[in-house]
């Protein structure tokens, strides 16, 4: 076979960290010591007590037996597409140019950022937040501007922090609403804030909704598309958390 040799990575790959899965691969080593472990870091809500709703299941394999299993278009499919612009318009998002279906919400948050920032630029991301944004910037040699949520203010984004970060290479705010981690929902004053400032500096707001059904405060979950028709904001959201079926891996961005 001849003489072994060391592959060398694509230097895109030399940014890319991922915190939790590094927790992850030293729990699974003590774990072999023979002590309990409790995982926190676990977002798949099957893997407890909840399943899948059989109307979702039975949907699925009802189209199965329909033979409906060819390649769909790009963007998804027509029904799929307009469920997804009805489900918006009850959060009173109506202005919407876009909608496409993805493989997961972290495929359309991939696809989105890949498609609008070029390398050198950077993207104002929430700290503490999910590290899938840190991964994707460093591949694409973007650099990540993270913002402050104030603890202090219920983990709310802290606008002055934003305001102070804003260069004139920044090109985008990413809005996780409701928080990963913290679990915060963000109120309408600091949304209508964020909106205030990407209107101002030209910006787009990616706004990560995925959590958006899981919100038990009784107050329930603002929509930052819906506060304003014309501003630029994708957003982002999928079958994982709110509809407990995250090997679906379908998610979309609008």
């Amino acid at each position: 076979m001849g003489a072994s040799f060391q592959v060398r990575p694509a230097a895109r790959t030399a940014g890319i960290t991922y915190a939790v899965r590094d927790i992850a691969v030293l729990a699974e080593q003590v774990a072999k010591t023979g002590k309990q472990m409790l995982y926190l870091n676990i977002g798949d809500p099957n893997l407890f007590d909840f399943r899948t709703p059989a109307h979702i299941i039975e949907a699925a394999h009802r189209a199965m037996l329909d033979n409906k299993n060819s390649y769909s278009p790009s963007s998804g499919i027509t029904e799929a597409r307009a469920a997804i612009e009805c489900e918006a318009a009850k959060k009173g998002i109506r202005n919407i140019h876009d909608v496409f279906v993805t493989t997961g919400a972290s495929e359309a948050i991939e696809v989105a950022l890949t498609a609008l920032v070029d390398e050198g630029e950077n993207v104002l991301t929430p700290s503490p937040g999910y590290p899938l944004y840190t991964a994707v910037l460093a591949k694409l040699r973007v650099k990540e501007n993270p913002y402050y949520l104030d603890e202090e203010n219920g983990f709310q984004p802290s606008l002055s922090d934003i305001a102070a970060k804003i260069n004139k290479k920044t090109r985008a705010i990413v809005l996780i609403n409701p928080n990963n981690p913290t679990g915060s929902s963000c109120d309408e004053p600091t949304l209508l804030g964020l909106l205030a400032l990407a209107r101002a500096h030209k910006l787009v707001i990616f706004a990560d909704e995925i959590y958006d059904k899981l919100v038990f405060d009784g107050k329930g979950h603002i929509s930052i598309a819906g506060l304003d028709p014309e501003a630029p904001v994708v957003t982002f959201n999928g079958l994982s958390k709110s509809y407990l079926a995250p090997g679906f891996r379908i998610g979309w961005g609008s």
